[in-house]
């Protein structure tokens, strides 16, 4: 694996596990009763880990004491808790971009902040990711504890048209609990509402072999109200836009822009040898018929397609991906964003 380069080849697993550092993730927006039981739930699971690890709590913008309660978690535990305070809502993946960006792990984990993901799962998920030199590794949740209506049969039927554009083949994309080998994850810039596509992003940066899903365990919300509902199903749809785009055309734009235009120029090409050869051979006027209009225009359409098209997308895709560009404002940082070993009373992940 790439972190030991260099290293002897028969190191074991315990041994490369014990040289690697965890950082989890957590962007919240109006948890403000989920803080505390989730920082309880994290260290419970994690506290007794032989693994160094630290806690990255986000706040996307909250309306309620979210921010509040989350200064209260960071200085009463300032060794292995620090937290990003956003300025403004600015979405779950420019929180979650936030987080990677502080985060200091070889090990990068992510979940959401209601309570539905189970942090005792991570433990062996990442133990997954480095036993078999994976570099993401998904949440599956096979018994989901959510409204069939409003969460179960959207998400169902996102994530088969995901599968469907995509190619990269998962049961549940919606799954927050995901866990990223460090080097690979911070070569992926999230923007828009791409945190649901982060397995297909991964996949423009390594092998979809590399990727794998874990069954994890779901709980139902208890505190706060769900962020989620029928309506992101039209975002999702839109966004695939955007990923089918970037996965299948990133390196010759032209060729998705060129199509259209070509299409476009070929039908109203063809209409005009129609109307011209009516005009030459047959004598008929066409200056008064529709379809002399049509024609021009779906030529110009296809111009545009073709040139303007390509430009606004690459200019579009070069400012997100500059380094000094990010799609989040920071107002504060609690605590230290080291990492801290652990006790040597700690276990390994077993």
């Amino acid at each position: 694996m790439e972190e030991f380069a260099g290293t002897s080849a028969t190191i074991g697993p315990r041994a490369a596990r014990a040289s690697h550092r965890l950082s989890l993730v957590v962007p919240l927006f109006n948890e403000e009763d989920n803080v505390a039981p989730l920082v309880a739930q994290v260290q419970a699971a994690l506290g007794q880990q032989a693994m160094p690890w630290q806690l990255i709590l986000v706040d996307d913008g909250s309306e309620d004491r979210t921010a509040e309660r989350v200064a209260q978690a960071v200085s009463a535990n300032p060794g292995q808790l620090c937290a990003v305070i956003l300025r403004r809502r600015f979405g779950q993946t420019a929180a979650m971009q936030a987080g990677i960006d502080m985060a200091q792990g070889s090990i990068i984990a992510t979940m959401d902040g209601d309570l539905q993901n189970n942090p005792a799962d991570i433990a062996r998920m990442v133990r997954r990711l480095i036993d078999e030199d994976l570099d993401l590794v998904v949440g599956w949740r096979q018994q989901r504890r959510d409204n069939l209506w409003l969460r179960k049969l959207p998400s169902w039927c996102a994530n088969r048209l995901i599968v469907a554009v995509t190619g990269v083949r998962l049961h549940d994309y919606g799954c927050s609990l995901k866990i990223f080998r460090g080097s690979v994850i911070r070569q992926v810039r999230l923007y828009g509402e791409m945190h649901r596509f982060i397995p297909t992003w991964m996949a423009t940066v390594t092998s979809a072999a590399r990727i794998r899903e874990e069954p994890v365990s779901h709980f139902a919300r208890v505190h706060g109200r769900s962020k989620y509902g029928l309506g992101r199903t039209f975002n999702v749809i839109l966004d695939l836009l955007s990923v089918y785009f970037f996965t299948r055309y990133r390196a010759s734009p032209g060729h998705f822009f060129g199509r259209i235009g070509l299409a476009c120029i070929g039908v109203g090409g063809a209409a005009l040898g129609y109307l011209a050869w009516h005009k030459l051979w047959g004598g008929e006027s066409i200056a008064g018929r529709p379809l002399l209009m049509l024609s021009v225009l779906l030529i110009a359409i296809g111009v545009q397609f073709a040139c303007t098209g390509i430009v606004t997308e690459m200019l579009a895709r070069t400012y997100y991906e500059s380094g000094d560009s990010k799609t989040y404002s920071v107002r504060e940082v609690l605590g230290s964003i080291a990492i801290n070993e652990p006790s040597i009373h700690a276990r390994d992940l077993r």
